[in-house]
C-alpha cells in the first residue's frame, strides 16, 4: 500500500517553500527540466551511490534491468490498445518527414509526452482519456509522411486501417473514456477501460470469485493478483502472468537479470529472497507470492532493496488485479534513524490509538522502516512515484510477520528543491503565522506524515475473525477507506507529545503545520486537479477530501475549523488543533470499525457522502487563483541511467549518469526494454 509522490505534490512541493542549508542551496544540479499540459518533468539524485562496493553496484545494476524489462506491462494492463498507440507516437516522432516547427507538431509531441507520462492515452491521476489538440487531419498528414515500417501494422493492416483504427481510439471521448469507473451504479468491469478483463461482466467476476474464494480460510492467496480473467468458450478463465504465459517475453528477461543478481546478493536470506520471487515469476503460484513475501519481511538488514512485481491494485475496479512495478534502491544509513524510531514504537502507538480495543493487535510484529536512496524507478511507479511505500498487502501476513515500510528520501528530496519559489503557500495560507510555521516545519511534518501513514496506519489495526478481504468486503471503496484509515492514523499521532518524546520532532508546532496542510489541501488546492464539474475519482483525492469534509461539518458547533474570506478569497482556518486531532481520532475510530467488519454500507456512505462531490464554487476559484501561479499540479521523474565498465565479460565498475531529456529516456526505454508484442 502506498502513497503515490503526485498526491503529495501539492503538500509537498507546492504549499511549502523549504529552507534550505548552505550546502542546498549551493547544489546546482538541474531538478526540473520542462513542463507541458499538467505536468512537470523532475529528475532525482543518487547520493551515496559511488560509494557502494563494487559487489553491490553490481546487484543494483542486474535489479536495474530487471525493473525496466518489465516496463511494457503496465502499458498493456493500463489499456490493450496502449501498446499499439505508444508504437505509432514513437514511429512518428522518430521517422515523420515533414516540418517539425508547427504549432501542430508542437502539440503532437505535447501529446506524445502525456501518452508516455501516464503509460497510456488515460491520464495517471484522474483516469480520463485526455484528447489530442491536434486535428484528426493532421494526425493523417503525420501518418503519411512516417516510415511505415516503423509502424506497428499487425496482419493484414494497411496503413488506412491502421489510421482508421486509432481515429475513435485517441479522438472520440465515448470511447474507452475512464481507465477505472468507480460509479456504483454502473458495471465497474464493462465500463473501465483497464486491460484486466474481456468479456466478462462485474456481476460474472465477482460470482467467480464467490465460488473459489474460501471466507474462512486464515492465510488466503490474493486472488486475481497475477492475471487477466476472460471468457473462453462460454466459461470464465484466468491467464496468468508468467513465464510460458501472458507477458512471457517481458517476464522471462526479468527473471534472466534477477537470476544473474542472485551471485551478487548481500546475504543468505535476500538470495533466498529473490528465487523465491524468480519461482514464483515461473509458476505464477500465488502461494509462492506470499512466501516470497513473508522471506522478503524477514530480510531486514540489507542495504540494498527492491520491490518487483504485480503489486498495487488501485486500477482494478474491483480491487483484484495489480500492476506491475519495480522499485530499487538503497538504505539511507543517516536518515533512516526517523523512521525507525517510529516502528520501534509500533506497539506503544497501537495501544494508544483511538480504535476500539478488539481492533487492536495485541503483539505488533515485524514492522521495519527505512529510508531508501531510489536508483530507478518502473512500471506503475515510473514517471510518477509513491514517496512511501509500505508492504505486502495481504492482511494475514502483516499481522503474522510485519511489513516493511520506506520513505523515499532523494524522491521527497526533489520534490523539495522544485517546491522552493513556488508561491502556493503564500496563496492560500491564510496568515503570516501559518506561513511561518509552515516554512520552519513543513518538511519534517511532511515526512513524519508519510513515515506514519506507512509505518503504524497500514500496519495498524486487524480484522474481526471471519471477515473477508477488504477488497472482497468493501469492493470499490476498499482502496479509499485503506488511505482515508493510514492518513488518520498520521493525523491522530502528529499532533501527540510522544513524537516530541523519542526525538523525531521539536514541538507540537510540527504537528500543527501538518494539520494546516491537510486541510487546505484536502478541501481546496488539490481541486486544481479537476476539471470544473467534475466529481472527484481519484482514490487518494477521495480520502483527502473525505477526512477534511467530514471533520470540518463535525467541528462546526465548536467552530474547530472556520472558513474565512478575505481579500475576496475564500481560506479554511483551524481555531482548535486539540479538538481537531480528537475528530480525527473518532473517525479513525469508525474507519477502523468498517475495515475490521467488513462494513459495505457504511463505508460506502463516508466516501460518497464526503469524497466524491466537489463544491462548485470553492472549485471554480481554486482554479483562477492556482493558474495565475503557472504551476503544474503532477510532476514525474526522468530516471538516473545505471552504466556498467567492463573489462571483457567482467564488470569491473558501474556509473551512474543523469539524463536531461524526457523524451530521448522515453525512446531510449522503447528501445532497449521493448519486448512485449502490440497485443498480448
Amino acid at each position: 500500500m502506498k502513497k503515490l509522490s503526485v498526491l503529495f505534490s501539492i503538500i509537498i512541493m507546492g504549499l511549502f517553500i523549504m529552507n534550505c542549508s548552505p550546502e542546498q542551496k549551493q547544489d546546482d544540479f538541474k531538478y526540473v527540466t520542462e513542463q507541458f499540459a499538467d505536468l512537470r518533468i523532475q529528475r532525482y539524485k543518487v547520493p551515496g551511490f559511488e560509494d557502494l562496493t563494487l559487489r553491490q553496484k553490481t546487484l543494483l545494476y542486474y535489479l536495474y534491468q530487471a525493473a525496466l524489462s518489465g516496463r511494457d506491462i503496465i502499458w498493456d494492463q493500463n489499456y490493450k490498445h496502449n501498446l499499439y498507440v505508444r508504437r505509432t507516437l514513437e514511429g512518428i516522432v522518430n521517422t515523420y518527414s515533414g516540418d517539425k516547427t508547427t504549432p501542430e507538431f508542437a502539440k503532437f509531441i505535447e501529446y506524445t509526452k502525456r501518452v508516455w507520462f501516464s503509460n497510456g492515452i488515460h491520464h495517471h491521476y484522474s483516469n480520463k482519456k485526455f484528447t489530442p489538440e491536434f486535428s484528426k487531419e493532421y494526425f493523417r498528414q503525420l501518418i503519411a509522411g512516417s516510415d511505415e515500417y516503423l509502424l506497428p501494422l499487425q496482419s493484414g493492416e494497411m496503413i488506412d486501417d491502421l489510421i482508421n483504427k486509432l481515429l475513435p481510439i485517441l479522438f472520440d471521448p465515448n470511447v474507452d473514456p475512464l481507465k477505472v469507473n468507480q460509479d456504483p451504479k454502473a458495471d465497474l468491469v464493462k465500463t473501465s477501460a483497464v486491460n484486466f478483463y474481456e468479456g466478462v461482466t462485474q456481476k460474472e467476476v465477482e460470482n467467480y470469485y464467490a465460488r473459489i474464494i474460501n471466507p474462512d480460510d486464515p492465510q488466503p492467496v490474493s486472488y486475481g493478483l497475477n492475471s487477466k480473467l476472460i471468457k473462453e468458450d462460454g466459461q470464465v478463465v484466468e491467464k496468468y502472468w508468467k513465464w510460458r504465459g501472458m507477458y512471457h517475453a517481458a517476464i522471462q528477461k526479468i527473471v534472466f537479470w534477477l537470476r544473474k543478481a542472485l551471485d551478487y546478493t548481500e546475504s543468505d536470506q535476500q538470495k533466498k529472497t529473490l528465487e523465491l520471487l524468480i519461482e514464483y515469476y515461473e509458476t505464477g503460484d500465488l502461494k509462492k507470492w506470499d512466501e516470497y513475501n513473508i522471506e522478503w519481511v524477514k530480510d531486514a538488514n540489507s542495504i540494498i532493496d527492491v520491490v518487483n512485481g504485480f503489486i498495487e491494485t488501485y486500477n482494478d475496479p474491483l480491487g483484484y488485479r495489480a500492476n506491475y512495478e519495480s522499485v530499487v534502491s538503497f538504505k539511507d544509513m543517516e536518515a533512516t534513524k526517523r523512521i525507525k524510531a517510529i516502528s520501534d514504537n509500533a506497539q506503544w502507538f497501537e495501544d494508544n490509538s483511538s480504535i476500539m480495543p478488539e481492533h487492536k493487535k495485541k503483539n505488533v510484529t515485524g514492522i521495519s522502516a527505512k529510508v531508501i536512496t531510489v536508483v530507478v524507478e518502473s512500471g506503475d511507479a515510473s514517471p510518477s512515484t509513491p514517496i512511501g511505500i509500505n508492504l505486502p498487502n495481504a492482511d494475514w501476513i502483516r499481522k503474522e510477520y510485519g511489513s516493511k515500510s520506506v520513505n523515499l528520501g532523494n524522491i521527497v528530496y526533489s520534490y523539495n528543491k522544485a517546491a522552493e519559489t513556488s508561491g502556493l503557500l503564500e496563496e492560500f495560507a491564510f496568515s503570516k503565522e501559518e506561513i511561518d510555521r509552515a516554512k520552519k516545519y513543513s518538511a519534517l511534518a511532511s515526512d513524519l506524515h508519510t513515515d506514519m501513514h506507512e509505518v503504524i496506519g497500514h500496519g495498524s489495526g486487524q480484522l474481526n475473525p471471519g471477515v473477508g478481504q477488504p477488497n472482497e468486503t468493501l469492493k470499490n471503496y476498499a482502496s479509499s477507506l485503506e488511505e482515508t484509515r493510514a492518513d488518520l492514523v498520521a493525523l491522530y499521532f502528529i499532533m501527540d507529545q510522544k513524537l516530541v518524546d523519542i526525538g523525531v520532532m521539536p514541538s507540537l508546532e510540527t504537528g500543527k503545520t501538518e494539520y494546516d496542510s491537510y486541510i487546505r489541501n484536502g478541501l481546496m488546492v488539490q481541486l486544481a486537479r479537476i476539471e470544473p464539474g467534475a466529481n472527484i475519482e481519484q482514490t487518494h483525492m477521495r480520502n483527502r477530501q473525505a477526512i477534511s469534509k467530514w471533520v470540518y461539518e463535525r467541528g462546526k458547533p465548536d467552530n474547530v475549523i472556520e472558513k474565512k474570506v478575505k481579500d475576496g478569497k475564500t481560506y479554511f482556518v483551524i481555531n482548535d488543533y486539540d479538538k481537531l486531532k480528537n475528530l480525527f481520532g473518532q473517525l479513525l475510530k469508525e474507519i477502523q470499525r468498517i475495515k475490521s467488519e467488513g462494513d459495505y454500507d457504511a463505508g460506502k456512505n463516508f466516501i460518497e457522502t464526503y469524497g466524491v462531490k466537489v463544491d462548485q464554487e470553492i472549485h471554480k476559484e481554486v482554479l483562477e487563483r492556482y493558474k495565475k501561479l503557472n504551476i503544474a499540479p503532477y510532476a514525474g521523474f526522468i530516471n538516473p541511467k545505471l552504466v556498467p565498465v567492463m573489462e571483457g565479460e567482467k564488470i569491473i565498475d558501474v556509473k551512474i549518469e543523469y539524463p536531461e531529456d524526457f523524451m530521448e529516456q522515453m525512446l531510449f526505454y522503447s528501445k532497449e526494454y521493448s519486448f512485449l508484442q502490440t497485443y498480448n
